[in-house]
C-alpha cells in the first residue's frame, strides 16, 4: 500500500513506524505537519491508500479523514480520550494502561476501534518520556502492523466505541501539575515525572522561576521545604515536606539572558543564582558513570540524561575507561543507559556565553574519549547498546572491537541534519566496518536504521533479544564468552596487529585532524547552519523527511584507505 505517516516530529516512534512499514513492503511517505493546512497539503500531495498518525499533536481536519482512512495511534487504553493521556496516567498512578488505534472522525479519540493493547504500568513512577519510548512504543508498533494488515483486508470493519464507557480527560495545564515543596516527596516526584521530558513542572528554585525535570528520591537534613540541601555534579537536592528530591535538570522561565531557557543540568541552569551548597553523595539513580568487575570482564556503566554528553561528562567517562583499561581483565564492556549516547550536549553548548568555544571543547573531549576506546589494545572492548544512539554516540560505540545491541534499538549514524561534518574518528571506524560506499550512504541519506539492519551490514556484531530487562545479562554473557577459553589472547594479538597495520598505513591522529578541520568551519564559521539547527532541535521544531531541512551539505569526504580484513 501507499501509506502516509502524519507526525508532529520524526521522533523515535515515527522513525520506527516508518522502518517497520517499509520492511513489510509498503511505500511509506512522511509528513511532518504543524497545522490543519499542512495536514491537508501532505495528504493531497501523497494521495495515500492509508494514513497513520503515530505521533500527531493536531487534529486531522474533516477534509482529510472523510477522503482517506486515517488511523490515530492514541497512547491510552480503549475509552480514554484527550490529548494528555500519559500525563494523567502517571499522575493518577494507573495500574495498567494501553495504546489504541482508532479511526479519525469528528469526535476527538471517539472513532471506531482498529485495535488495542494493554500493559502493566511500572510500580515506580516512570518518566513520561521513558514510558513513551518503551511500553507505549512497543505497543504502538505492534498495533501499526495490525492496522496495515487489516487495511489490506477488504472484509475488515472497525468496531464502534461504546461512548457510555471511558473517560474524557482534558489537556493537562501547569495548574494541574502544580505542587508545593511542602508536599510529600512521592507526590512531587510523580508530578515531575509525568511532565518529563516535556514540558516540565513550573516552580521556583533559589527564587528563580524554573521548569523542573529528572527527579529522583533523596534524603536531606531537616530544613525548610524548597531549600537546596546539596549538589552532586549538575543535580540539586531539594527539601520537601517529608524528605527530599534530587532535581537533575531545569529550564529557566525568565529569559533574562540568551540561551538560558533551554533544559540544562539544574545547577548550570541556576548559574550565579545558586547559593553556596556543598557537594554531597547522590543515590545510585544519579550515578552517571561507574565501574564493576565480574570475573574477567570489566563493566563501565554510563547513563547520561537523554544521551547528551557535555564536556565534563566526556572527561569523566574517559577517566573511567582509562581506569578500566588498566585492570587485569580480558574484556571491557561499555554499557550505556536508557539512551546509549547522542554525542554532543547541545543544550550546554547553546547556553554557554560562547557557544562555539564550548562546542569545540565538547567535540575535543568526546574525541579524547573515543581515542581511549580505539587505543585500548590490552583488552577486547565491547559496546553494549541497550538503548538508541545517534550521531557521535554511534561512532563512539563503533570504536569498540565488538558491538552488541538489543533488538529494537534505533541508530541514526549521521550528523548532517545538525549542520556538522562530524568527528569521533568516524572516518576511521565507520568505513572500517561497512566500507566506503556504505559509510557514504549512511552519513548522507540521514535515515535511521534498526539494530537488525545494522547487524546485516556489519555495524552491529551481535543482536540480543528485545527484552530490556534481560539485556544487561545478555551483554555480560556475551563478554564472558569472549573472555573464556584460550582464544582471548589470539583475538588480542590480531587486534594489536590490525591497529599497528592501520597506524602505519595512516596514523589515527590524521583522521582526527581532518575531521576537526572540517568541524572548525561548521562550529566557528557556522557554514551549514549549526547554530540554527541546534536551536531548532532544542526548542522542538520539527525535523525529518517532509520538514524544513538544514541547508544542503556537500557529501562528507572519506579519506582513501585500504580494505581491512
Amino acid at each position: 500500500m501507499k501509506i502516509l505517516l502524519l507526525c508532529s516530529a520524526f521522533n523515535g516512534l515515527s522513525q520506527r513506524a516508518w522502518l517497520h512499514l517499509r520492511a513489510r513492503g509498503h511505500r511509506v511517505a512522511i509528513g511532518i505537519v504543524r497545522d490543519p493546512q499542512e495536514i491537508a497539503a501532505a495528504a493531497a500531495a501523497t494521495d495515500p491508500d492509508l494514513i497513520i498518525c503515530p505521533f500527531l499533536r493536531r487534529r486531522v481536519p474533516e477534509v482529510v479523514w472523510r477522503r482517506y482512512r486515517t488511523i490515530i495511534i492514541h497512547p491510552g487504553p480503549e475509552g480514554d480520550r484527550g490529548p494528555s493521556a500519559l500525563d494523567w496516567a502517571i499522575m493518577d498512578a494507573e495500574p495498567t494502561w494501553g495504546v489504541t488505534a482508532l479511526q479519525a472522525t469528528g469526535e476527538l479519540d471517539g472513532g471506531p476501534i482498529w485495535g488495542t493493547r494493554v500493559f502493566r504500568m511500572p510500580a515506580d513512577p516512570p518518566r513520561k518520556s521513558t514510558l513513551y519510548n518503551t511500553e507505549v512504543t512497543d505497543a504502538a508498533l505492534s498495533l501499526i502492523g495490525e492496522v496495515a494488515a487489516k487495511a489490506e483486508d477488504p472484509g475488515f470493519t472497525p468496531r464502534r466505541q461504546d461512548h457510555r464507557a471511558g473517560t474524557d480527560r482534558p489537556l493537562v495545564r501547569q495548574a494541574d501539575r502544580a505542587f508545593s515543596w511542602g508536599d510529600p516527596a512521592g507526590h512531587i516526584l510523580r508530578r515531575i515525572r509525568a511532565a518529563d521530558g516535556r514540558p516540565g513542572v513550573h516552580t521556583e528554585l533559589a527564587r528563580v522561576p524554573v521548569a523542573v525535570f529528572d527527579a529522583h528520591p533523596g534524603h536531606a537534613s531537616p530544613g525548610e521545604p524548597g531549600t537546596i540541601a546539596g549538589r552532586r555534579q549538575g543535580a540539586l537536592l531539594v527539601r520537601t515536606g517529608d524528605g527530599a528530591l534530587w532535581i537533575g535538570h531545569a529550564r529557566r522561565l525568565a529569559p533574562e539572558a540568551p540561551g538560558t531557557t533551554v533544559k540544562l543540568p539544574a545547577a548550570l541552569a541556576l548559574g550565579s543564582s545558586l547559593p553556596g551548597v556543598p557537594q554531597i553523595a547522590g543515590p545510585p539513580s544519579l550515578r552517571e558513570v561507574g565501574y564493576r568487575r565480574v570475573g574477567k570482564v570489566g563493566l563501565v556503566h554510563f547513563a547520561f540524561y537523554n544521551g547528551a554528553m557535555s564536556t565534563p561528562q566526556c572527561r569523566r567517562l574517559a577517566a573511567a575507561v582509562r581506569h578500566a583499561a588498566a585492570q587485569d581483565t580480558a574484556v571491557l564492556v561499555l554499557a550505556g543507559g536508557e539512551v546509549y549516547s547522542n554525542g554532543l550536549h547541545l543544550g550546554v553548548i547553546d547556553a554557554h556565553p560562547d557557544p562555539a568555544a564550548e562546542a569545540w571543547r565538547n567535540i575535543t573531549a568526546i574525541d579524547d574519549l573515543c581515542r581511549e576506546i580505539i587505543g585500548c589494545t590490552g583488552q577486547l572492548v565491547v559496546s553494549a547498546l541497550a538503548g538508541d544512539a545517534g550521531a557521535g554516540g554511534v561512532m563512539l560505540a563503533l570504536g569498540a572491537d565488538k558491538v552488541i545491541a538489543r533488538d529494537g534499538v534505533l541508530l541514526n549514524p549521521h550528523y548532517r541534519k545538525m549542520g556538522l561534518y562530524g568527528s569521533e574518528y568516524w572516518t576511521y571506524v565507520l568505513p572500517h566496518r561497512v566500507g566506503d560506499e556504505q559509510a557514504h550512504r549512511l552519513t548522507t541519506h540521514c535515515e535511521p536504521i534498526t539494530a537488525t539492519e545494522a547487524a546485516e551490514i556489519g555495524l552491529v556484531d551481535h543482536l540480543a533479544g528485545a527484552d530490556r530487562t534481560e539485556f544487561a545479562a545478555a551483554a555480560l554473557d556475551y563478554a564472558t564468552e569472549l573472555a573464556a577459553g584460550g582464544r582471548t589472547e589470539a583475538l588480542l594479538r590480531r587486534k594489536r596487529a590490525t591497529r599497528e597495520a592501520d597506524e602505519q598505513r595512516r596514523p589515527l591522529d590524521t583522521y582526527r585532524v581532518r575531521e576537526l578541520a572540517e568541524m572548525s568551519h561548521d562550529i566557528f564559521d557556522d557554514r551549514h547552519g549549526f547554530a540554527n539547527a541546534r536551536r531548532a532541535f532544542l526548542t522542538g521544531e520539527p525535523t525529518g523527511p517532509g520538514a524544513p531541512e538544514t541547508p544542503h551539505l556537500p557529501a562528507p569526504r572519506l579519506p582513501r584507505m585500504a580494505p581491512v580484513s
